[in-house]
């Protein structure tokens, strides 16, 4: 039985086999899921759990060298640019539209139960030295 950290048995397992340069979403619960990545699927219902929960505690167990946003999260969700950038530093942005592109080279897909718009970010991967 693990003492801290992320117990949900699933997503540790997931983290566990990241390596350096892999991508991770986190999504809001509406962010579309492409085929073939796996999505360990958090969400008990609109707001549980919240994004904010869910990347404070990946920020507590993965090293993360980069992040990147949508573009129109700066005007409508600036408390996840803020959010992001407290924890990983600035984060890259793209369209919301290659954002999506982009999930589909992702390693893992961790849906929230976040239910405000662009609440999505990508985090590459980094190593501990």
């Amino acid at each position: 039985m693990k003492r801290t950290g992320i117990l949900n048995a699933e997503l540790n397992l997931r983290l566990a086999g990241l390596g350096h340069t892999d991508t991770v979403v986190v999504a809001d619960c509406g962010l579309p899921r492409p085929p073939g990545v796996p999505v360990v699927d958090l969400a008990v219902v609109f707001g549980v759990p919240s994004f904010e929960q869910v990347l404070t505690a990946l920020a507590a167990e993965i090293v993360v060298e980069a992040a990147v946003l949508a573009e129109e999260t700066t005007d409508r969700n600036p408390g996840v640019v803020e959010l992001v950038g407290s924890l990983f530093g600035r984060p890259g942005t793209v369209p919301h539209e290659r954002l999506k592109e982009l999930s589909r080279d992702a390693r893992l897909i961790i849906r929230t139960g976040e239910a405000t718009a662009y609440a999505n970010v990508i985090l590459r991967c980094g190593v501990p030295f």
